[in-house]
């Protein structure tokens, strides 16, 4: 079985992190070429707390962008403040801390979410 370099590199940054920040749940940040998906995962009950998505604001061609990186970033820091959840720690799978998902952590830290 053939396992790509994108995915290897995702797994290997996501074994690191649930090694070190053991009980923490995890914002997961995944991009495909048209939407951005965000969600905060606890790794223990291994379920999805909340999420976000651009998917409803694709009605552009590309909705995956740093304006709806922003938003999602603000909308995901909300849902969990509202679930009662501030400590968390940032998955960014396969992508560099840079643009998009920088923008993401940036709007949910101003937001009352602390990594």
């Amino acid at each position: 079985m053939h396992i790509s370099s994108k995915q290897r590199r995702s797994n290997r940054i996501r074994y690191k992190l649930k090694k070190n920040n053991k009980g923490l749940p995890r914002l997961s940040v995944f991009k495909s070429s048209k939407c951005l998906y965000v969600q905060i995962i606890d790794d223990n009950e291994g379920k999805t707390i909340c999420s976000a998505s651009s998917v409803k604001s694709a009605k552009q061609k590309n909705a995956c962008n740093i304006e709806n990186a922003k938003i999602l970033g603000a909308e995901i820091a909300k849902s969990a403040k509202e679930k009662g959840i501030t400590n968390i720690y940032l998955d960014r799978g396969s992508n560099i801390y840079h643009g998009i998902i920088k923008n993401i952590a940036d709007e949910a830290r101003s937001n009352g979410l602390s990594f």
